[in-house]
């Protein structure tokens, strides 16, 4: 049981973006199933939309696994990405891979959906602490989220893997965030989904976290705190 009288006083809060406020998955998932339509994907292979979908999500979490060890550059995540997807169901047609590979970072963005509470938890926040986000995703792609989902006003600091030259859970990222916010760890509070990326890199940069396990994931982590639903931080903070 959390003890709220005996938390620190925090001044500033980084956020995740992705699986934490923007809700990727029904974001994509929209995205995806229009381009399946568009572009008559079931005529070129006896596939579902639902089986598209449940491909992209394999591969892309596997691209981006490389790219997060360092292993591929973000070029190649973006320009392999559907050539692979449409390999993996036998469609052989590197014209419609592109397209798909344009039209997927240009409409998914301009997706406006938040996670539960998301919206309800920021208005809440903002007139208590600072708040930035802290974010592995691409610049230009993540700017424009935020600004679809309206929630840019919300932040001072919008701190980006390509601004910091390195990517969570590196603590460089995070002393990176710091500097820019002028912000000190004891007074500071990291708010993730992710156990790999943003818990361990508040862990490296000696930083309280929340763990947003909205999967309810089971675990052998000891986080700060732990939370399934966003609308828990008006409790804790």
């Amino acid at each position: 049981m959390i003890n709220y009288l005996s938390m620190p006083a925090y001044q500033h809060i980084f956020f995740d973006l992705d699986h934490t406020l923007w809700d990727f998955e029904r974001c994509s998932c929209e995205t995806l199933e229009e381009l399946f339509e568009t572009y008559r994907l079931s005529d070129l292979a006896a596939i579902t939309s639902a089986k598209f979908v449940e491909t992209f999500r394999t591969i892309n979490r596997n691209l981006w696994t490389l790219y997060s060890n360092g292993q591929i550059s973000q070029q190649e995540l973006r320009k392999t990405r559907f050539i692979r997807i449409l390999n993996e169901l036998s469609i052989d047609d590197i014209s419609v891979a592109q397209r798909l590979a344009d039209e997927y970072i240009y409409l998914c963005p301009l997706k406006p959906h938040l996670l539960p509470y998301a919206r309800e938890v920021l208005e809440y926040l903002k007139d208590k602490y600072v708040m930035h986000i802290i974010t592995n995703g691409f610049a230009d792609i993540q700017f424009v989220k935020m600004q679809s989902a309206s929630i840019t006003g919300f932040f001072k600091e919008i701190i980006t893997s390509e601004k910091a030259g390195c990517q969570k859970p590196n603590r460089k990222i995070f002393d990176y965030a710091l500097q820019q916010t002028k912000a000190q760890p004891k007074q500071s509070i990291m708010i993730g989904d992710s156990l790999d990326s943003d818990i361990q890199g508040a862990i490296n940069a000696e930083i309280d976290h929340v763990f947003f396990n909205y999967e309810q994931v089971t675990h052998q982590a000891t986080p700060t705190y732990e939370i399934k639903c966003l609308s828990e931080l008006k409790q804790l903070l």
